[in-house]
C-alpha cells in the first residue's frame, strides 16, 4: 500500500495531531484548510496520509457498526523502545484505546480526533513467527517481556554507551 486519504472534519486539525502526536510532518497544506498531505516519520514516501475536510457537521463514521467501510489503518515502528514511548504519548492525549500482542507484531490501537481509529504496531522478525503466523491471535501486551525476549542485549548496549 502506498498511502491513505480520509474524509475528516477539519483537515489542519488532524495534520496538527498526526504531527504532533504521531510525529508525521506536513508535506503539503491548503491555505483555506481544505487539504493535508503528511507523511510518516522515516518515510521516503511522498505522501503517507493525506485529509481533505469536509466540515465540523459531519456525522461520527458509522463504519463496523451500521454501514461498510475503513476499520483501521497501521503505522509501523522500527523497534519496541518506540513502540513503548508511542504507548505513553498515545495515553498522554487520551487517545489509547486498546494494546494487543498478536504474536507475529505487538499493536496500540488508539482513536484520532475525529474517531477514526489506527493501529501504531512493531513487526517481530518473520524467523519467530513460526505456526502462529497462521493463526489469530490476541493476547494481553507486555512490551517489557518483549523488549527481554526481542532485545535481549539491550542493557549490554546501555552499559557499553554508558561507560564510553
Amino acid at each position: 500500500m502506498n498511502h491513505a486519504v480520509l474524509y475528516v472534519r477539519d483537515a489542519r486539525r488532524s495534520a496538527a495531531w498526526y504531527r504532533d502526536v504521531l510525529g508525521f510532518s506536513i508535506v503539503v497544506d491548503d491555505d483555506m484548510g481544505r487539504f493535508a498531505f503528511l507523511r510518516a516519520p522515516a518515510s521516503e514516501n511522498h505522501h503517507d496520509i493525506a485529509f481533505f475536510s469536509i466540515g465540523e457537521g459531519a456525522a461520527p463514521s458509522e463504519a463496523g457498526r451500521r454501514t461498510v467501510g475503513l476499520y483501521h489503518l497501521a503505522w509501523e515502528v522500527p523497534t519496541l523502545a518506540e513502540l513503548e514511548e508511542m504507548r505513553a504519548r498515545l495515553e498522554q492525549v487520551g487517545a489509547l484505546v486498546g494494546a494487543s500482542d498478536h504474536a507475529v507484531n505487538k499493536s496500540l490501537y488508539a482513536a484520532d480526533p475525529d474517531g477514526l481509529e489506527f493501529e501504531v504496531m512493531w513487526l517481530t522478525p518473520a524467523a519467530c513467527w513460526g505456526a502462529e503466523e497462521h493463526q489469530a491471535i490476541i493476547r494481553p501486551l507486555d512490551i517489557a517481556a518483549d523488549r527481554k525476549r526481542y532485545e535481549p542485549d539491550i542493557d549490554d548496549r546501555a552499559t557499553a554507551g554508558d561507560a564510553t
